[in-house]
């Protein structure tokens, strides 16, 4: 295999430190024969994007992401400006050891079994993976695109996510700190107006939060895969309190289609509109809110992404 480049994106954790969890990695690379690598330290959450635009330039065909959903999403997002031909060239790979790991989470890599990631990484088998993007004009009426792994959240989730990032450094359980987040931020009791349109089927509704996933989407679409040129839709609408917490119970069982206030679809195109106070996020990532109507899409088989082994 050709020289490895890997961003480590330190994540501080109760009872770890970056500087103890990079010796675990370092030692499953080496358990694993992968001794001709350079590792690259981001300084900050917008370095990644720069680091992988470096390793680009200077000929890495691998290219490792040590962190989480957001590291991987800026990633991508660099790749995506790529010549296709340069892109056809780099594998993109994962350790997590983000706040989110929910792209890696997919594909059976856990925070907790870095020799499993590293053994991927080794055996270098390659899956070209959708990549989800929207379309739309910011607050300066300038044309915008980002681009995603996992998914677009509009609403109560976005506000979730936020807390949720602070509330999984001391909690440490990954639906703990959901469920915990998501109580903190229901008795807020904020719902949001939105119209969209889906597959010819044109939706009204005040909502809590939507959710437009590539993969897992934070437990909301469950079912969805990037690899079949589709977007789940999850649509969760007003609800009283006790509806809310029942689907708390069903989200934390991995069951949140089942709840009767649930709408959801499965599209290759999304358009929709919200206020200028919705909130919205994109693979964890706080993003603009679009200033007039959007369009989320998915491209197919855009990215080499190196699976389990």
């Amino acid at each position: 295999m050709k020289n490895i480049g890997i961003i480590y994106c330190p994540t501080y954790r109760p009872f770890t430190s970056p500087a103890k969890r990079w010796e675990k990695i370092a030692a499953a690379l080496e358990a694993n024969g992968l001794r001709n690598y350079d590792m690259i330290q981001s300084e900050s959450a917008g370095s990644v994007e720069r680091l992988v635009n470096m390793l680009i330039a200077n000929g890495y065909e691998t290219i490792v992401i040590a962190g989480g959903d957001s590291a991987l999403n800026d990633a991508v997002s660099c790749l995506m400006k790529v010549e296709r031909r340069v892109r056809e060239r780099v594998a993109l790979g994962v350790i997590p050891n983000g706040v989110m790991n929910d792209f890696a989470s997919f594909w059976g890599f856990r925070y907790d079994d870095i020799q499993h990631a590293v053994a991927s990484i080794a055996q270098r088998r390659i899956r070209k993976v959708d990549v989800g993007c929207i379309l739309y004009k910011n607050n300066r009426n300038e044309a915008c695109t980002r681009y995603f792994l996992n998914c677009v959240n509009v609403g109560l989730l976005a506000s979730i996510q936020r807390l949720r990032q602070n509330t999984r450094r001391h909690l440490g359980s990954r639906k703990l700190s959901f469920v915990l987040s998501a109580i903190m931020m229901l008795f807020q009791k904020k719902f949001f107006r939105v119209s969209y349109t889906i597959n010819d089927q044109h939706e009204e509704h005040r909502i809590s939060t939507l959710c437009i996933g590539s993969a897992y989407g934070y437990g909301q679409t469950p079912n969805a895969v990037p690899y079949n040129g589709m977007l789940d839709v999850t649509v969760v609408r007003h609800s009283a309190m006790s509806e809310i917490l029942g689907g708390l119970y069903l989200f934390a069982r991995g069951k949140i289609l089942n709840h009767k206030r649930i709408m959801s679809y499965r599209t290759r195109n999304i358009e929709l509109e919200t206020s200028k106070t919705t909130p919205f996020s994109i693979d964890g990532h706080p993003m603009d809110t679009p200033s007039g109507a959007c369009r989320v899409t998915v491209l197919l088989e855009e990215v080499n992404f190196i699976i389990e082994k």
